[in-house]
């Protein structure tokens, strides 16, 4: 492996981490990584209707409300945020 093929994947990489969010990055912590997988997982959910239409089925409710409330719980999936220490 040469320098100019690890300049070329630390660039690629860098290049991944400004156009998705959730693929992070060196200074990300535990609870920013689970809100992440959890809001790609609700949107995933709303995406594809079939796993929708068995979420909805298995809570016996409509669709529409399994919709929304998923909608609900990507604002705080994981709860309020943990308090930082002050360095």
């Amino acid at each position: 492996m040469q320098a100019s093929d690890r300049f070329n994947i630390n660039s690629q990489l860098e290049h991944l981490q400004a156009k998705y969010v959730g693929t992070g990055h060196a200074d990300m912590n535990r609870f920013e990584w689970a809100v992440n997988i959890q809001r790609d997982s609700y949107a995933s959910y709303i995406g594809h209707y079939p796993l929708l239409a068995y979420f909805a089925l298995a809570e016996n409710e409509s669709i529409g409300r399994e919709r929304y409330t998923f909608m609900q719980k990507m604002l705080l999936p994981c709860g309020l945020p943990p308090e930082r220490e002050e360095d």
